[in-house]
């Protein structure tokens, strides 16, 4: 295991000395021994290339990277023992499910015994053991995958285990299966992992801490509670959350957000705030529908549903804006017109220029 720390690393594939245009954006974090984190946000945002340093595959523009304080920044890929799981498969299709596995202890001259007991754990763990026989090639996109996790923890050198997307080209319904399978299989393993998605739901249901990145910077990191519950950021509240958050403007005056007619009670620490014209976000989540009145129950108009199966999202107008309501699959949907909702003040939060203000 590994505790992997990033002190001012940045990335620059054409060297230009504007930050601006840099690839990941200088960032210093430390990622502690035994955890795992999953890497989120969109295509080219950085992700892959914070994974690429940890491996060695990329050298840094600037910056340090070491491993439990041993500096790695210059240390090619073969001496880091880290594991790398792509987003592709990587098997030998020449050889049997047990010759794939053993490959890279063949590799560091490991004897035929304990290779085999090896090899046999290993297998047993990532549910392959009845296929060690069969070629490689002749096995499912899924079971593959499995191959290539379990190359990597065979050695018992590894220190991190790194993986970039590894589930893309599964089928869907195979996604949940495998992604709690190769949960399980690393829960025995002290090894740190850090994992790479553009999958919201994958990463919060894999890792103990996720790290959001937009633009090459690294925007929030913490727990999937901590991201769902309390977004330091616009960006952040729509990315992590399905529906997004919910976003509307207000006027704060003595502690109350004003929309319309509406004084809704928000943190008495906005008292102390100089800039009154603000914006609060809310989780459909937290959004509740209220038969009376009370703190925080606002008139909307109902105007439509839509069916997530086993879920359903209320669209009501509030504000100028389209406030989105989660509830169950029983609620009895009602006839367009005037619904009473509720913002609970301790699920709403303020941002200014996309940040949070609190």
């Amino acid at each position: 295991m590994a505790r992997i720390t990033f002190t001012d690393i940045g990335q620059s594939y054409d060297k230009n000395p504007d930050q601006e245009t840099w690839a990941l954006k200088p960032i210093s974090m430390e990622l502690e021994s035994g955890k795992s984190y999953a890497l989120v946000g969109p295509s080219g945002c950085g992700k892959t290339t914070i994974l690429n340093i940890i491996s060695g595959i990329v050298t840094p523009h600037q910056g340090r990277i070491s491993f439990d304080d041993v500096d790695m920044t210059k240390v090619p890929t073969a001496k880091r023992n880290v594991a790398l799981v792509f987003q592709f498969p990587t098997i030998y299709k020449s050889m049997t499910v047990e010759e794939n596995l053993a490959f890279p202890l063949v590799c560091r001259k490991w004897e035929a015994t304990k290779i085999k007991a090896r090899v046999g754990e290993i297998a047993e763990q990532i549910g392959i053991s009845h296929k060690l026989n069969r070629s490689a090639n002749k096995l499912g996109a899924d079971e593959k995958q499995l191959i290539s996790l379990g190359r990597g923890l065979v050695r018992d050198d590894v220190t991190a285990l790194l993986m970039d997307e590894p589930l893309t080209v599964i089928d869907p319904q195979l996604k949940f299966e495998l992604r709690k399978r190769i949960k399980q299989i690393i829960a025995g393993k002290d090894i740190t992992v850090v994992y790479v998605t553009h999958d919201q739901y994958e990463a919060m249901t894999f890792a103990d801490e996720l790290l959001v990145m937009s633009l090459g910077k690294l925007v929030q990191r913490g727990t999937p509670e901590d991201l769902f519950e309390r977004p330091n950021s616009k960006y952040v509240g729509n990315f992590i959350g399905s529906p997004a958050m919910n976003f509307f403007k207000a006027e704060v005056v003595d502690g109350f957000a004003k929309i319309g007619d509406y004084s809704l009670a928000v943190s008495p620490d906005l008292k102390k705030h100089s800039d009154r014209h603000l914006e609060f976000g809310i989780r459909p989540e937290h959004i509740t529908v209220q038969d009376g009145t009370g703190e925080n129950v606002v008139a909307a108009e109902f105007i439509g549903h839509d069916d997530l199966g086993s879920t359903r999202i209320l669209n009501c107008r509030f504000g100028g804006s389209v406030i989105k309501v989660k509830v169950a699959r029983s609620f009895q949907i009602p006839q367009a017109g005037r619904i009473n909702i509720k913002l609970p003040k301790a699920n709403l939060l303020a941002y200014r220029d996309g940040l949070q203000v609190l």
